[in-house]
């Protein structure tokens, strides 16, 4: 699943740290989801959603392979 989290979090200058801090996860969470090594939990992603006044699915993109 590919995302914008590390479009999102360079729009407001947040470091992976500042993210992680606000989402209460690591630093390598953050890092893992942006890598797209990690897909998040239904409630992370939720949080994610939240914190950027996104939804969900403008964050994650799904794709079939």
């Amino acid at each position: 699943m590919k995302n914008r989290l590390k479009v999102l979090r360079a729009e407001r200058d947040w470091t992976q740290a500042d993210l992680a801090e606000r989402l209460e996860v690591s630093r390598q969470t953050v890092n893992a989801l942006e890598k797209g090594k990690y897909d998040p939990s239904l409630p992370l992603a939720f949080k994610i959603a939240h914190i950027f006044s996104e939804p969900i699915e403008a964050i994650f993109i799904y794709e079939t392979e």
